[in-house]
């Protein structure tokens, strides 16, 4: 399908960036080109390759026919020009990072972001000349008088990672223009399906798709999407130069996840609403925090940004930092790992994980307090999760 236009989410998830007929194969599943290089017509045709003249495939570190139906098909999705995927999400916000703050500045960035993020920008991109401070997302006087002649662009996530709070995107992008500064936002806990920062006025989405859009925790990678021109100098320098290129194998596995996106995220928002609910009602919960519940503070905003209100659910349980541990190592169907998005359920405590670098003070600001636990929920039958969580609750007590 070489056409994006007229066509609805789930058409696009299916057919976006890949049209049988123009491939020599007449494949109709998308190929996978296992392959790390390309046969040139000639000397002639090489050098206009090498020289950016003409398009086309040169070593799979910079372009691969699989990995482009991934890169067409989320853009199609999030309403962008152009996508590029990565080997992680990580790589997609580095190289993202790298490329707009080129030659050293500030990055002005929520405080409430994904720890490996936190670490990215607190700890690593120092190194290399780029600040960043951290404001409080919700204050938008906040993030006006945090912009300086340094600032090179504005981050945040939404929901953010794993605090859940929603933040006005639209809001946000407004300040970064009349500042002509560009807003990267990190899509990963909505997906396209759930919502589409571009359209609010973010200029560049990032995705680690290792999440739902793999779906199935079976594969590590990232995609960045915005402009034709942003991202071919992406690709052309930082993308070529350092590396980060997406295996053909994972690209194609991602394709795979997104022709069921549109049914996979309906589901989790489903079972994540109803965990949520009972979550609310029970004795040993002292909060919950979920867009899709009236009690969540941004639940109006979540209304208007979202299409669902997603998989991820985090509460406070009641005894703190101990209660949390004793919890997730009581969990019979529930996962106890690192990541989101799978199929089935996940449970984690990040006190003692995924935040345990940060300080108290670091933690405290982030959000992330000793009692919280994050949950993905996952496809399977609402009943056995929460029969799974009641037993956990149980043993806590005990």
């Amino acid at each position: 399908m070489s056409s994006r236009e007229g066509y609805s989410f789930d058409t696009i998830a299916l057919h976006g960036g890949y049209d049988p007929k123009e491939d020599s194969s007449g494949a109709r599943a998308v190929p996978i080109h296992q392959t790390t290089s390309y046969v040139f017509d000639d000397a002639d045709h090489a050098a206009r390759l090498f020289a950016l003249e003409e398009a086309g495939n040169i070593y799979t570190r910079i372009t691969n026919p699989t990995n482009s139906v991934l890169e067409q098909r989320v853009a199609a999705l999030e309403g962008a020009e152009a996508g590029l995927a990565t080997s992680s999400g990580m790589a997609a916000i580095n190289l993202t990072a790298l490329t707009l703050a080129e030659g050293g500045g500030e990055i002005l960035s929520s405080k409430y972001i994904y720890g490996g993020t936190y670490n990215l920008f607190s700890t690593t991109l120092p190194k290399y000349g780029i600040e960043t401070k951290f404001v409080d997302p919700h204050d938008l006087t906040a993030w006006k008088e945090g912009i300086t002649e340094e600032t090179k662009f504005l981050y945040l996530e939404s929901p953010g990672n794993p605090t859940l709070d929603i933040v006005d995107i639209e809001a946000v992008a407004e300040i970064a223009h009349q500042n002509d500064l560009k807003l990267v936002v990190d899509n990963t806990f909505n997906t396209p399906y759930l919502s589409q920062p571009l359209k609010l006025g973010a200029d560049v989405v990032v995705h680690s798709a290792t999440k739902y859009i793999g779906g199935h925790g079976s594969s590590i990678g990232g995609v960045i999407v915005g402009s034709e021109e942003l991202l071919f100098e992406m690709r052309t320098e930082g993308y070529r130069d350092t590396g980060p290129a997406l295996s053909p194998m994972n690209a194609w596995l991602f394709i795979q996840g997104l022709e069921t996106l549109s049914l996979r995220m309906e589901r989790h928002s489903n079972n994540a609403f109803q965990v949520a609910q009972w979550l609310e009602s029970h004795s040993q919960v002292e909060w919950v925090r979920y867009p899709g519940l009236e009690s969540h503070p941004q639940y109006e905003l979540a209304q208007k940004q979202q299409k669902h209100f997603g998989g991820m659910v985090c509460f406070g349980i009641k005894g703190g930092f101990n209660a949390g541990k004793k919890l997730i190592n009581s969990v019979e169907l529930c996962s106890l790992l690192a990541n989101i998005g799978d199929t089935r359920t996940l449970i984690i405590h990040p006190a003692s994980t995924t935040h345990e670098q940060l300080s108290a003070q670091e933690k405290e600001d982030a959000g992330i307090s000793d009692n919280l636990i994050r949950l993905s929920i996952g496809i399977e039958n609402v009943d056995d999760i929460i029969a799974d969580l009641r037993q956990a609750f149980n043993k806590t007590v005990e």
